[in-house]
């Protein structure tokens, strides 16, 4: 039966002249397995670790596109405040010109007698109009508004102090067909369900992070489309600006 190899360091051989191989069953054998185990759990615990990063660095990352969201929901209700004030505009350039062409000629003054008025827009009683951002972006988010709990759990500087056993207390909680699949160690078991807890989490904020994405193109497209209605009632209006100010020059 073959011995066990000296040592496991390769960089250790000239350290190691002077000591016999060990069997399976002696002293080297059991520091070797001692030291296997005490690796996987350093290795399990470092993973642990970083999925744990990584979960804190994704709700910090979901935080960010919900500031980013409100703050465009906020351009939004400016633009629309912003057409409704040009609309408002052009309607008292027009009423500025039926009474410019009153005051030019009588014939005026009789054409506009009668000529039907426009209709009268009622300013809003309560200032500007409240607008509505897209469904999608409302949706995504409210659900990840929901997260702002976990994301203060998570942050080293916000969450609150809480035991280190706590993992493991938790690992007796799942039931019997779930603690087959896991290790008999009960540190490597705890190790291996906050892995898949940790996992779980990412892979529902990254389908969080999706539709935030999906909501924030939604809006900046409309917000496009808006800003191209608005430029060309600004340009309209600047338009009838110069042409009423001429006119008033000519009086």
């Amino acid at each position: 039966m073959s011995a066990l190899p000296r040592s496991y360091n390769p960089f250790a051989e000239d350290e190691e002249e002077d000591v016999a191989p060990a069997g399976p069953g002696g002293a080297g054998g059991a520091d070797r397995q001692r030291y296997l185990e005490q690796e996987v759990l350093r290795r399990s615990a470092a993973t642990a670790d970083s999925t744990t990063r990584s979960l804190s660095l994704l709700y910090e990352s979901e935080r960010i596109g919900v500031a980013a969201s409100e703050e465009l929901v906020r351009q939004g209700e400016a633009l629309k405040r912003t057409e409704q004030m040009v609309d408002k505009m052009d309607q008292d350039l027009k009423t500025s010109q039926r009474h410019i062409n009153s005051i030019k000629s009588v014939w005026g003054g009789l054409v506009n007698y009668f000529k039907a008025k426009p209709p009268e827009s009622k300013p809003d009683q309560n200032g500007a109009p409240e607008y509505y951002a897209n469904t999608r972006l409302k949706e995504a988010m409210m659900s990840s508004k929901e997260q702002e709990s976990k994301y203060q759990e998570s942050h080293p500087n916000l969450r609150k102090l809480d035991n280190s056993d706590n993992d493991f207390n938790k690992a007796d909680l799942v039931s019997s067909v779930q603690r087959d699949a896991y290790p008999k160690n009960q540190q490597l078991r705890a190790y291996h369900q906050k892995i898949d807890t940790n996992l779980d989490e990412m892979s529902s904020g990254l389908s969080r992070l999706k539709s935030l994405a999906l909501g924030l193109q939604t809006e900046i497209e409309e917000q496009d489309d808006m800003l191209d209605r608005l430029t060309k009632k600004v340009e309209t209006l600047d338009v009838n600006i110069k042409n009423t100010d001429r006119k008033v020059r000519q009086l």
